[in-house]
């Protein structure tokens, strides 16, 4: 690809409208004992920075269904996924040729039900369970803080209460 050709391509990729779309999981459990609800963060292969899995959009498939793959396929999680998204944050995509396009992320959640030992991006990332609180102060995207603070609210109802000793 000639110069002109590469600087055209790359003006029509910022100026771009709407943003390109991704869509995303929050995956998510309860620790069996206390009952705490934990979410499940992963370094990216490229910067390091936390984020949670996330990918283009795939022929054949609804956007809740690559949310699904791309939890197995980064972090090697299987669950229940919800359809409708949970919401949507922003940020900016460093692509090969260094330039940065917007992209709006649709995120659904995602109840893990299995961890696996082996998936297709094993040992590429570090996964961490943590608090939706610890998350949010550990992802740089704000619109994904907020994401993960709603739903900390919205699961409360869901997280058993923990037994009480009684006053002896």
């Amino acid at each position: 690809m000639g110069f002109m050709d590469r600087v055209s391509s790359n003006l029509r990729l910022m100026l771009q409208r709407p943003p390109r779309q991704q869509y995303a999981a929050l995956c998510y459990r309860f620790k069996k004992k206390q009952g705490l609800l934990e979410v499940l963060v992963a370094t990216s292969r490229d910067t390091g920075r936390w984020v949670i899995p996330k990918g283009w959009p795939m022929t054949g498939k609804k956007a809740h269904q690559v949310a699904e793959r791309e939890a197995f396929e980064e972090v090697g999680v299987k669950g229940q996924v919800e359809k409708e998204p949970l919401g949507f944050y922003h940020y900016r995509k460093m692509l090969d040729n260094g330039l940065k396009i917007p992209v709006r992320v649709q995120v659904h959640a995602l109840e893990v039900t299995d961890c696996l030992k082996s998936f297709p991006e094993k040992g590429s990332r570090t996964l961490e369970w943590v608090s939706c609180e610890e998350a949010a102060l550990r992802v740089n995207e704000p619109e994904l803080k907020i994401l993960f603070l709603q739903f900390a609210e919205r699961m409360q109802p869901h997280i058993p209460p923990q037994p009480t000793k009684a006053a002896s």
